[in-house]
């Protein structure tokens, strides 16, 4: 890597300034990829940014075939890939997510989004709800309980693409304390509808700021739609991409906003507290295993 870009003056310690990079990635080629990453965050429009975000399976591409296909272009966490954002992190302050296939040390393939800062990897999260699609069906489902990640005082909230179809996900993330949720997608033509209203929908709902991240290109006959969106605590677009070139998504988040649960529109008469408000002995059938669901065509 020739130059590094210097980290800037830091804004009031309420802002953050995040970037999400709606990107191709090239097939089965991690090396590729990582030059990608990396040239992208030598470009004057992350310079200003505390976070930037890349999208699902960044690193490795997602059309693979089989789970012997897949695996010789995983790689664990940390290694290669992670070391090398984690450098330039080092030198810049900054913090980086992008997707991956990891190799765990179990064996198992996951679809995974590491969280790398100026210490290394801060944390990972592997994808629990998995589509039959792609590489998705060759992975492992994982395991881990939702929770935030720490970004420098940010806390990010991590799930892949089809996670985002359940609000659960975006529920617990955001009672975990995060301020953004991070949706890093492979969204292909038939996930428009989801590209957008489902930002703007998770980040009402839970009051929090919501980026999704998806890539663009053709990759094995399947089409990426690119239509990639940031929402502010009220579901209103901050930044929007309605289309399918690469580009950059940047907007400010005060922790502030994200973190008042307690809306008070006109005092004593109109106050939203979706956080107080909540009924959780009311939701019995949300955390039913499958089997016990009722039968809608008995």
């Amino acid at each position: 890597m020739s130059s590094v870009t210097q980290p800037t003056a830091r804004v009031p310690a309420n802002l953050r300034r995040v970037s999400g990079i709606q990107t191709n990635v090239s097939f089965a080629d991690t090396q590729a990829n990582l030059a990608r990453m990396l040239d992208w965050l030598q470009k004057d429009e992350v310079a200003a940014s505390d976070l930037i975000v890349f999208p699902e399976c960044m690193l490795s591409g997602y059309c693979f075939s089989s789970y012997d296909e897949a695996w010789p272009h995983a790689q664990s966490i940390p290694g290669p890939a992670t070391d090398a954002i984690g450098d330039w992190c080092r030198q810049t302050g900054k913090f980086v997510a992008f997707g991956m296939l990891e190799r765990g040390a179990d064996g198992k393939l996951y679809n995974s989004c590491p969280l790398v800062g100026p210490n290394g990897v801060v944390d990972c999260y592997r994808k629990i709800h998995l589509p039959y699609l792609g590489v998705d069906r060759f992975t492992s489902m994982g395991q881990q309980p939702y929770r935030s990640f720490d970004a420098g005082g940010l806390r990010v909230g991590v799930h892949i693409c089809y996670d985002g179809s359940f609000p659960e996900s975006s529920r617990c993330l955001a009672l975990e304390g995060a301020d953004l949720l991070i949706l890093p997608t492979n969204w292909p033509p038939g996930a428009d509808t989801f590209a957008k209203y489902l930002p703007n929908a998770r980040a009402l709902e839970n009051n929090v700021y919501f980026v999704s991240v998806n890539r663009v290109g053709t990759e094995r006959g399947f089409r990426f739609i690119g239509q990639s969106r940031f929402c502010d605590p009220n579901g209103n677009p901050l930044a929007d991409a309605p289309h399918e070139d690469e580009c950059v998504l940047t907007a400010e988040i005060d922790l502030s906003k994200a973190r008042n649960k307690r809306l008070v529109r006109v005092p004593r008469e109109h106050v939203i507290d979706r956080w107080a408000d909540r009924r959780p002995e009311a939701y019995g059938a949300i955390t039913r295993p499958h089997s016990l669901v009722r039968d809608i065509e008995g």
